[in-house]
This record gives C-alpha cells, sequence and structure tokens, in this order.
C-alpha cells in the first residue's frame, strides 16, 4: 500500500498554513451532497457552478446502486465545498480513488478532466482554480455501452441480455482527497525485486514531477526495512535535477539474506522514499511494501521460490448488499478471512481491478492473484474496435501502475469469456499481451477462455499468446455432462502440450436446480468429483471455485426475475454458510489428519496419536507444509479443559506425528479436537475424536451408532 505524510484538513485549518515544501494529503472523506440526474439536465442547468437545493447529504464511499436509487441507470452529481488556508502551495491536485464508470470533474464551475473506468483512481490538477472557498462538481454516468468496459455482453446478443453479470454500482465508490506540494514531489515509483540464488536486488525507479520554473538540484533517498523487525537493511541515493516536468531516476538496493514471500509466510519489506532538498528537508515521502519472491511458468507447472505447487481458491465479487461496491476495509477484511479459511491461497479474484484493501491483505495474507480488466463476453465487433483496444490499453495500464507493487500479483488477465477464437479475438489479445509486456516484462500474461474445450486446432485460439491457460469449465451445467470432463482435458491437453492450465472458473449456478438447496447439493458433487479429475492432470497448476458470494446482477436468475442475487455462491449475498462451505474447506485442506486415542488398562483415554501428512502431487491443492503448528484441546462432559498442547510440525513433505497426554480420568465422556495452523493463523486441517463409555449394563458407543442414537444426548 501507498501511503504519504497524514496532513488531514482539519489539521491545516486549525493551525491556518499548509505545510511549507513538503507534499501533504489532505483527506476529502465526511459530507458530500448527492443528487441524480435523471433527464440529463444538471449541466444545463449549471449543476457545476451552483449546487441544486435538493440533495442528499452522503459519505464517501459512496454508491447510489444500494438504496432507493438502486436501480438508477444514468448520470447523478456529487457536491462538496471545501475552505483552503493561506498561503497555497505551488499544485493543488484532486484525486478520486475510483468512480463508478465515466466521471466528469469540475472545479468552481469549470471542467478539469474526464476519466473512464470505475476500479483505478486518478486525479486532476487544480491549482490555477484555487479560491479560498472552492466548490468540486462530480458527473458520473454508470450506463454501459457497446465501447464501454465493462458494456454491453455482445457475444451474448443471441440470449436476448446483452447485460453483463454484475451490478452496475455508480457513485464514487472510493475516497477522494488532495495532494497539495509545492516544489517538486513524487509521482510513483516501481518496485522490481530478483531473487537470484542465495542474494536478492531490488530496483526503485522513482517518477519526479517539478513544478518551478527552471531545474532544482535534489536527492532521491530509498530505504529497505526488513519484514517483522523493521530493521534497516539497505538503502541508496541518487542526485536528480527536478522541474519543469517528469522524470525518472532508478535506485537499486542490494538485500543480503534474503527472506521470501510465500503463501504460507508473506514476508514482507518496507520501502521508503524520500524526495530531499540539499539542506535535506523533505519535499515529499512515500512508503510501499514489497515482497522477494520467484514465480515461475516451466514444464507446464507452477512453481512457487522453486517448489512445483498446486493451488486452490475462490472468486469474490467487490459487493454486498449494504455497501454495493463501496466497499470498506471492514467488509473486505471480513470476507476475505473467511476466504483465507475456505483454503485460498490463488485466485483470479474478479473481473475487474481490485481494491488497494483486497491487494493489501493478499500481499499481508499470502494470496497469488491474477487481476483482470471487464472486458466481459465481448464479440469480435468489439474486439477490433480501436475505441476499445485504446480503452483496454489505458484501463490495464493504470491497474498495472496501481497494483504492480504487490508481490500476491503473479501475472495479468486482459479479458474473459470474449470472442478469443476469431481474428479479431486473437490479434486483441496479442496486441494486449505485447502492451502488457512493455509495462511489466516481470509477470505473465493471460485472459479467461470458457471456449478452449471446443476449439479444433490450436492455431485458432488466442491461447497461443498466453503464458499460461485460464480455463472456465462448467461441465455438468453450461458446457455440457458433467461425465464430459475428463475428454474436454484430455482435448486441452493434447492440443497445448507445452501450456499449464488453471482453472479459473468451476461450480454450479442456482438455475440449474429447482431451489436454493438442490443447487448446493448439486454444487457439493461437483466440486468434489472435479477437484478429483484435476488432480490426476499433472498440468492442472490451479482451481478455481465461482465463487464465494452470491452476488447482485440481472443475469443467470431464477425463472421469471429480471433482477437479484445470482445464487453461485458457497455462501450466500449475507454471508449465510450453505453446506458446499464446508464441503470445499475440507475437499481443498493441504493436510490430512489421522488420530486414534491411546488407552490405559481401564480402556480409558489417557493420550492420542496423530499423523499429519501433506496431499500428494498427484492431488490438487498440493505444496509443502512449512511452518505449521499443531494445536489441540480435549474436554471432558462438564466442557472442562483436560489437557491442551502446542507443538511445532517439521517441513511436512513427509508426514509428521503429534502425540499428546493426560492423567487418567474417571469422566464418561472425552472429546479431541486437533488443528494443523499455518504460520499466517488460519486452519489448514483438524481432526476430532469422541470417546463416551457407557453405564453399566448399558450399550457401548458402536452399539448405540448402529441403533441410530445419539450418544451425546
Amino acid at each position: 500500500m501507498k501511503t504519504r505524510s497524514p496532513f488531514f484538513l482539519a489539521c491545516l485549518l486549525a493551525v491556518g498554513v499548509l505545510p511549507a515544501g513538503a507534499a501533504s494529503r489532505i483527506a476529502l472523506g465526511g459530507a458530500w451532497e448527492f443528487r441524480v440526474d435523471p433527464d440529463l439536465s444538471g449541466f444545463r442547468k449549471g449543476w457545476q457552478k451552483t449546487p441544486p437545493g435538493d440533495t442528499e447529504s452522503v459519505a464517501l464511499p459512496h454508491t447510489w446502486g444500494v438504496g432507493r436509487h438502486e436501480d438508477f441507470l444514468g448520470t447523478a452529481w456529487y457536491f462538496k465545498t471545501i475552505t483552503l488556508p493561506d498561503p497555497r502551495p505551488k499544485r493543488v491536485e484532486l484525486h478520486i480513488g475510483a468512480a463508478f464508470y465515466r466521471a466528469h470533474v469540475f472545479w468552481n464551475g469549470t471542467e478539469v478532466g474526464t476519466h473512464e473506468g470505475g476500479h483505478t483512481s486518478f486525479f486532476f490538477d487544480v491549482t490555477a482554480l484555487l479560491r479560498r472557498e472552492n466548490l468540486i462538481a462530480i458527473e458520473i454516468d454508470n450506463r454501459p455501452g457497446r465501447a464501454t468496459i465493462p458494456g454491453w455482453a455482445l457475444r451474448l446478443t443471441s440470449s436476448g441480455n446483452v447485460w453483463y453479470d454484475w451490478w452496475p454500482y455508480g457513485g464514487l465508490v472510493r475516497d477522494a482527497w488532495l495532494v497539495a506540494q509545492d516544489r517538486a514531489g513524487i509521482r510513483r515509483q516501481e518496485i522490481r525485486p530478483k531473487v537470484e540464488g542465495g542474494a536478492a536486488t531490488v530496483a526503485a525507479r522513482v517518477f519526479i514531477e517539478g513544478f518551478g520554473a527552471t531545474p532544482e538540484p535534489l536527492d532521491v533517498r530509498v530505504q529497505a526495512f526488513a519484514p517483522g523487525s523493521g530493521k534497516l537493511v539497505a538503502e541508496g541515493t541518487r542526485a536528480v535535477a527536478a522541474g519543469p516536468g517528469s522524470q525518472d531516476v532508478t535506485v537499486s538496493l542490494a538485500l543480503a539474506d534474503p527472506k521470501l514471500w510465500h503463501v504460507d509466510d508473506p514476508n514482507l519489506y518496507r520501502i521508503e522514499t524520500r524526495l530531499l532538498d540539499k539542506t535535506g528537508a523533505v519535499l515529499d515521502l512515500t512508503s510501499d511494501h514489497f515482497g522477494l519472491r520467484t514465480v515461475e511458468i516451466h514444464d507446464r507447472g507452477l512453481y512457487l521460490n522453486g517448489e512445483r505447487v498446486r493451488l486452490t481458491g475462490l472468486t469474490r465479487h467487490e459487493e454486498s448488499p449494504w455497501e454495493g461496491l463501496a466497499e470498506t476495509q471492514g467488509t473486505i477484511r471480513r470476507d476475505w478471512d473467511d476466504m483465507k479459511a475456505l483454503q485460498t491461497t490463488l485466485t483470479r479474484p474478479v473481473h475487474y481491478p481490485q481494491h488497494q484493501g483486497v491487494l493489501d491483505y493478499a500481499d499481508r495474507n499470502g494470496v497469488l492473484l491474477v487481476p483482470e480488466i471487464p472486458v466481459w463476453q465481448f464479440s469480435a465487433e468489439q474486439l477490433e474496435n480501436p475505441a476499445v483496444l485504446i480503452l483496454a490499453k489505458r484501463m490495464i495500464k493504470e491497474m498495472i501502475e496501481q497494483a504492480g507493487n504487490h508481490p500476491s500479483v503473479f501475472a495479468w488477465s486482459v479479458c474473459n469469456e470474449s470472442a478469443t477464437s476469431t481474428p479479431a479475438g486473437r490479434e486483441y489479445v496479442k496486441a494486449m499481451r505485447e502492451y502488457v509486456r512493455s509495462l511489466d516484462p516481470d509477470r505473465y500474461v493471460t485472459f479467461a477462455d470458457d471456449g478452449v474445450a471446443s476449439v479444433k486446432e490450436a492455431s485458432e485460439s488466442a491461447v497461443q499468446h498466453a503464458d499460461f491457460i485460464m480455463m472456465n469449465q462448467y461441465f455438468g451445467t453450461w458446457h455440457g455432462a458433467a461425465e464430459d470432463l475428463p475428454g474436454a482435458l484430455e482435448r486441452v491437453g493434447k492440443l497445448f502440450p507445452d501450456k499449464m492450465v488453471v482453472i479459473s472458473e468451476f461450480g454450479v449456478p442456482g438455475v440449474f436446480a429447482p431451489d436454493a438447496k438442490g443447487s448446493d447439493e448439486l454444487r457439493v458433487k461437483i466440486l468434489r468429483d472435479q477437484l478429483e479429475e484435476f488432480g490426476k492432470h499433472d498440468w492442472i497448476g490451479g482451481a478455481l471455485l465461482w465463487c464465494y458470494q452470491d452476488y447482485k446482477s440481472y443475469r443467470n436468475l431464477w425463472p421469471g426475475r429480471t433482477k437479484g442475487y445470482v445464487d453461485h455462491g458457497v455462501v450466500d449475498e449475507n454471508r449465510q454458510r450453505r453446506p458446499s462451505y464446508d464441503a470445499w474447506k475440507e475437499a481443498t485442506a493441504p493436510a490430512r489428519v489421522q488420530a486414534l486415542w491411546r488407552y490405559d488398562a481401564q480402556r480409558r483415554p489417557v493420550g492420542f496419536r496423530a499423523t499429519v501428512a501433506r496431499r500428494p502431487p498427484t492431488e490438487i491443492p498440493s505444496y509443502e507444509l512449512r511452518g505449521y503448528r499443531a494445536l489441540w484441546e480435549v474436554w471432558d462432559a462438564s466442557d472442562k479443559l483436560v489437557a491442551s498442547g502446542d507443538a511445532a510440525l517439521p517441513t511436512i513433505g513427509t508426514p509428521a506425528t503429534v502425540e499428546g497426554s493426560w492423567p487418567g480420568s474417571t469422566t464418561r465422556a472425552l472429546s479431541l479436537r486437533l488443528r494443523v495452523v499455518r504460520p499466517t493463523g488460519f486452519d489448514a486441517a483438524e481432526a476430532s475424536l469422541r470417546y463416551w463409555e457407557p453405564r453399566p449394563g448399558g450399550m457401548d458407543l458402536e452399539e448405540l451408532r448402529r441403533r441410530g442414537i445419539d450418544p451425546n444426548r
């Protein structure tokens, strides 16, 4: 996450001045005024200069897609008046975290710019328009079109419903802020780590912008701090003559004894970059974190830090009934904690660039990501439209610049389920791959394809231009009978004998069953059967279930409904768990645990012995278990803790043994729960045992079970 020195507007107003020479970020949260504009008359009526009288108060982040305007498609306006003190800095920029979908921005009635794309940040220079009292007015349009991204899914024309598959949550869906600068500032930095053998280097390419009339000699100082301890481990300084205009300088650092980032050990370094004048005064400061790791694809396998791994996860839409797309950190943390509990180590999160909170979470908790731009179900006509290509390049450039320092990101996706087996589709993917590599040569480029199993020749598919295949498949529902999946995988394996495959979507939409209960029963069967099938093909490096939660849409709904929540998740839209939640958690546990009681002479448990084994490479998921722990507790019938333990496990390539014991007890019942816990604190697997001693003359435990009697009653 990138941060700047924290000066807030209230503090600035209190002291009456902006900090001399230093860059400052001024938060624009709190109350804004909001007004829908159903007849598109706001600009004509001069709302950019004078807000209408009948506005409603809202707070950022905000979407009108939740509440009484949830169905509104069109333009709406946001207004905020701010007071700035004197003296004013040489440059002030207005930054918007994200606005869905097309934003038209005015400052004191004057247009300062437009932005298209609902998931990335943007800014405009407002210096020339500054007054003491300032009106910000932003017109936002959430309507889709033939060349918007996302837009009308014209590949679906024959279906009669060309909506994209999620809700158009219009609004200022992220925060807004001002950046005040004086002489020069840091625009951004690109952090490129490299790991070779037992050493590592990091190159920080720092983009500087000067605001003076003549160049000023400055220094760029970069410092790297170790994971955990925060100890300074490397630093370097480069001189630069800043301004007027933009330039960049690269500072390279050597890192001894590198601590590698891994899905189970997500070590994060911190990097601080300062822009200093020749007196040592700080003009600007930016901070990011980064990770040292290698992610490689070769021999049709995925290798993390040299180890061949097979990973699993779920996808997730950024939305909820209470916040829509305007998510807060609390919702992000809650959902992603749940997804980590569901063994998520890899995901293509969804069809659009991710909130910075999601990227930070994945970095800190060990999730590999393949972010995507929302070119969803586009036709060949759309893909060959020059305007679409220009916009797609702009969107992916913004996504890469804003997410490219995150170690969780190992590849970029350029589209989903579009007409990529046409000449126009092949050219689109090829052009986007070349463009992405020009921006980020260190990561892979791919796209999600739902038709790869049906092509007759490899040359027909744009997969030939991808670094690996992301295969969306719904055998058992949309794509045909479930028993056709093995043959389809065999065809893909033979057609593309040099490509690794990630199953980027599989699962069950509710419309293929009479009710939610039936759809989830089918979902459980599909996920269990298909994970077993994926394991048989060693060139499948990952599998992603679509999806975590039900999400709002105009498509794929129960018959008779034209809007609502798509039944597709292991939890519903309110995060209530379905049986498939536990089925997925169990099916994707990276470890297997077997436990047995140890008895005394009276056949009462006085201990246990358990074996913890990793899943073999012939299954998915599969990877070595490093730094795991075994935590266990034994309770009696009155819920009194009898004994507990916490044992460090060795690296589990070969199985490990866990044992525990306690003094003999006269209690009639005992229960053991043993949890295998990841280094990140999430449970990876568990086992339980129950002991029940019958009363004299009563039936024993096995007899009770044979008769269908619950021994705990």
